[in-house]
């Protein structure tokens, strides 16, 4: 048997702007730091993308100066003068990694707010996805193209992850206004296929709905209801 896989590093620090990041793409952080490693992000996203590693990076800078505050002042060293000039250097340093890590976070913030705007109006005319549909724009998410088969004409998507979408199913979601095809490729060399505000709002919704609706736990056979305990 093959030894197990080795556990994947993670390679973000953890920024208060994470949340917001990953609700309004429908995607946790490290796979949009992929998405944006295969330039497979617009503009937009990999915009936004770029000024959150920022953030993390000046984030670490920050957690770097508090662990070592934190080892001057737990008395492994003497406590004199030179300790005292340590800590107040330790101090500015970490005053200047704060205002370099609040800057990067406004930073984000104003990448960020303009797509938070078009999802919120996209999802008020977002339509409920069905099991099928939110399967297809998570795969066409990550990437994908139209190809016209050069033998026997028929059409199909293929995502960056190997999946095929028919073409059928493709039409059904331009026509909801979910995904849009760049026509300015041929389709024999493959037309690239992106989610659309609108689209990617109808999987973040999905997403979010799917993470929050709790599984009702079914009673035991013959127990009977619940009732508030009486007040004595």
């Amino acid at each position: 048997m093959p030894p197990p896989p080795a556990p994947t590093p993670t390679r973000r620090a953890v920024s208060p702007l994470d949340h917001r990041l990953e609700a309004v793409t429908g995607h946790d952080v490290d796979t949009l730091w992929t998405y944006r490693d295969h330039g497979i992000l617009d503009e937009q996203h990999a915009q936004v993308v770029d000024r959150h590693r920022e953030l993390a990076k000046a984030q670490t800078g920050v957690t770097f100066y508090l662990k070592l505050l934190n080892r001057l002042s737990n008395g492994e060293f003497d406590v004199d003068s030179t300790l005292f000039a340590r800590i107040d250097r330790t101090v500015d340093q970490l005053q200047e990694a704060v205002a370099a890590r609040d800057a990067a976070a406004r930073r984000v913030l104003a990448a960020l707010e303009p797509i938070e705007a078009a999802a919120a109006a996209s999802a008020r005319d977002a339509r409920q996805l069905s099991t099928d549909d939110q399967a297809a724009l998570l795969a066409i998410a990550g990437g994908a193209k139209l190809y016209e088969h050069l033998l026997t004409g028929r059409m199909s998507v293929t995502t960056a992850f190997g999946t095929r979408i028919s073409h059928a199913k493709l039409q059904q979601l331009e026509d909801a206004g979910l995904v849009v095809r760049d026509t300015g490729h041929p389709v024999h060399a493959g037309q690239p296929v992106a989610l659309t505000d609108a689209g990617r709002a109808a999987l973040s919704a999905a997403r979010r709905s799917a993470t929050t609706q709790a599984p009702k736990v079914p009673a035991r056979p013959g127990a009977s209801p619940s009732t508030p305990a009486q007040r004595r």
